[in-house]
Order: structure tokens, then C-alpha cells, then sequence
């Protein structure tokens, strides 16, 4: 069945304007278009059934921008997610009407700040802004800011710890908020901790809590003043750990540990760990449990980061500070940290709250008491 002869004219003469986006709202019939010139709406009168009538004007739609009436490819839905749509069509894919094309767009490495006002006009949803803010172009275009401003107002209602996490550490990209955001962010963590784990990803090195230097922090840093500036990378890490901004970092952590809500905040919160360790090219093994990173940081060896320049930088550190080995083991121990450590609890339970805290002990007592070694506590 065709469309309606009035709808098919009013929507031939929207297409053959500048449109730059359309969406199609369900519930009211109405085709939206957004051009240079504003928007620009078309009552449907529907012949039939709602939902076969708008499947033809989307046939209609894909049509004339695709040059075929199979619309768009719903069904690729995972692969479109993963930012696998071209660049070359992604302009197109917004004026489909399909709401599954815009989230292809939304998920494109290639889209640009003005491809996510448009995406933006056409579908606004917490995950698509989510999506857009993992992109550099759009983090440092005009539409960062916005998307910002809106996924910090819907916060609060956002009821997935995973979704808190990202959409904390997202919104503190750049400039995207202004101090008192951050601040009032970082207040809000007291209650709710998942909030910090964004900040632990994204302002590792800057977040807004204070703490003094680590007692040994300038002795040794001082005595690692040559491996400093040859840039051994243990060294650069252990000095950042017992900085003013490490133990911050570290207090934090702890502040998590002993309180995580979920699954999804100690996953990560191990990302978050695995990230700040990063430069330290120690070997993580995919089947590692708590036990085999105390056995291996225990022996404090130069096996313990592989062979060649690392384990040449590792005994470096080691003969400079012949009596601080406590402090490198537990920086060795939290490089080694990563999410299939917490394999062995989460792949026999998925309790939550105070029963996933008490399975999890046998995880987090280890790690507390590195961080705790590098605390001076």
C-alpha cells in the first residue's frame, strides 16, 4: 500500500529542501525535518495499520537518500554499535527516521561536532550523549559542552552504577564543567561512590580531595633523582604514588573498597586501577587471581616485569632504595590489578551490596593493606 497521495507530496517537497536530520515521532504521527532554515513538520494521515504506514515512510525515506527502500539495517544493530557505520554515510543515516541509524552515528569514530548537533536534535538520550563525549571532536566542539550539561542534569535518575561511572568520568574531560560542577560532583561521591570511580579514571592526578605527601616521599625522591631523569619508569611511578596527588589517588580507592554497591563499580574501579599503572610494563596475565600477585610481587624480582629493559629499570629502582622494598612490592601488587582478578568471586555469585562486600574480602583485604603500606597507615 502507498502512501497517501498528500503525505507523498508533502514529504517529495521535504526532501527536495536542504534537510539535514529527520525524526519521526510514533506517538503523534508527525514527521519532523530539521534544515538550515528551522524545522519543518508533516502531519502523516495514515490509510491503514500505524506501524505498517510508518514502515513504508521510512521505505520512502531510505528511497530517496540511499537509493533503495530496504531502510536501514536494524538487524546489524551490534555492529553499527561498535563504530563499524562509514564515515561516508553517516550524513545520510540521519535522515532516515530510523531511530537505530542515529544511534550508528552517535557510535561512529569518524562523526564530527556538527554530524552530533544534528544526531542530537534527532534523538536525545543519555546514551547517545554518552557516546558522542567518548569522541574527541565532539569532547572539543561546541556540542561537548551541551551534551555535558545535559547528561550532568539527568544524573541523578541515571539508576546503573556502570552508567554513573561513565557519565562522571566523561563529563570531566577538558573543560567541559567548570569547577563548582566538579566540586559539587565530587561532593556527591560521599554518598554515592560510584561518582569517584569517574573521577579515579578521568582525573587521576587532579582530583579536587587534598592529602600531604607520603613521609618518605621527598627522602625518596630525592634518592631517585637519577633515575628520574634518565625517565625509569618505576621510578616516575613510585614518586607519583607517594606525591601529594598519589596519595589522594590512593585515599580514594580505599574509599571505594570499602563500601562498592555493585559489580559494575569493582570492575571499574580495576579498570581505573589498571589504567594508573599503565606506563609500568609489568606482565598481566589474563587468569590471574589475588594469590598469584602476592606470590609473584612477593619474591620482588625482575622477573616480576619480564625480561630486558624493564627488568634492568626494576633492579635499577631496587639498588637505589635498598631498605623501601615494602614500598615497591605494593606498587608492583596495584600494577598488577586487573579486572579478571575479581574473576574467581563474580563468576560463582552475582550478589550485590553487603553479601558481594563479604565474598569479595579475600580480593580487597590485599589491596588494602598495599595501599595502606603506601599510605604510611
Amino acid at each position: 500500500m502507498d502512501l497517501t497521495p498528500e503525505d507523498a507530496l508533502r514529504i517529495n517537497v521535504l526532501l527536495a529542501s536542504q534537510v539535514e536530520a529527520i525524526r519521526i515521532d510514533e506517538s503523534r504521527m508527525t514527521l519532523v525535518a530539521l534544515s538550515g532554515k528551522g524545522e519543518a513538520k508533516v502531519q502523516l494521515n495514515p490509510n491503514c495499520r500505524d506501524d505498517a504506514y510508518l514502515r513504508r515512510v521510512r521505505e520512502t525515506l531510505s528511497s530517496h537518500v540511499l537509493g533503495s527502500p530496504g531502510g536501514y539495517p536494524v538487524y546489524l544493530k551490534r555492529w553499527t554499535r561498535m563504530g563499524q557505520a562509514r564515515d561516508e554515510v553517516l550524513e545520510s543515516l540521519l535522515m532516515l527516521g530510523e531511530p537505530e541509524a542515529v544511534v550508528a552515528v552517535v557510535n561512529a569514530t569518524g562523526i564530527t561536532d556538527e554530524l552530533a548537533r544534528r544526531a542530537w536534535w534527532a534523538s536525545q538520550t543519555s546514551d547517545n550523549a554518552r557516546c558522542m563525549l567518548q569522541q574527541a571532536a565532539v569532547v572539543d566542539g561546541e556540542m561537548g559542552a551541551v551534551l555535558a550539561e545535559f547528561l550532568i542534569e539527568f544524573l541523578p535518575f541515571e539508576e546503573e552504577a556502570g552508567n554513573q561511572i561513565k557519565t562522571v568520568s566523561l563529563v570531566l574531560q577538558g573543560n567541559l564543567v567548570d569547577e563548582s560542577v566538579r566540586t559539587r560532583l565530587w561532593e556527591k561521591g560521599r554518598l554515592k561512590n560510584a561518582y569517584l570511580v569517574g573521577f579515579l579514571q578521568t582525573l587521576p592526578d587532579d582530583l579536587p580531595a587534598r592529602q600531604a605527601a607520603h613521609p618518605d616521599g621527598e627522602r625518596i625522591t630525592q634518592q631517585l633523582a637519577s633515575l628520574l631523569a634518565a625517565e625509569n619508569p618505576f621510578a616516575i611511578q613510585l614518586c607519583r604514588l607517594l606525591s601529594p596527588a598519589g596519595q589522594a589517588y590512593l585515599d580514594c580507592v580505599a574509599t571505594v573498597l570499602k563500601k562498592p554497591s555493585n559489580q559494575d563499580v569493582m570492575v571499574e574501579l580495576m579498570h581505573a586501577l589498571e589504567a594508573y599503572s599503565a606506563s609500568l610494563p609489568v606482565v598481566r596475565q589474563r587468569k590471574f587471581d589475588i594469590s598469584d600477585i602476592m606470590k609473584v610481587t612477593s619474591e620482588l624480582t625482575a622477573d616480576a616485569c619480564g625480561e630486558g629493559v624493564a627488568g634492568q629499570d626494576l633492579q635499577a629502582l631496587m639498588r637505589m632504595l635498598p631498605g623501601d622494598e615494602r614500598y615497591i612490592r605494593a606498587m608492583l601488587f596495584l600494577a598488577r590489578l586487573c579486572e579478571p582478578v575479581l574473576d574467581p568471586v563474580f563468576s560463582r555469585t552475582d550478589a550485590i551490596g553487603t553479601v558481594m562486600r563479604k565474598k569479595l574480602k579475600p580480593v580487597t583485604e590485599p589491596i588494602h593493606e598495599q595501599i595502606n603500606t603506601l599510605r604510611n597507615l
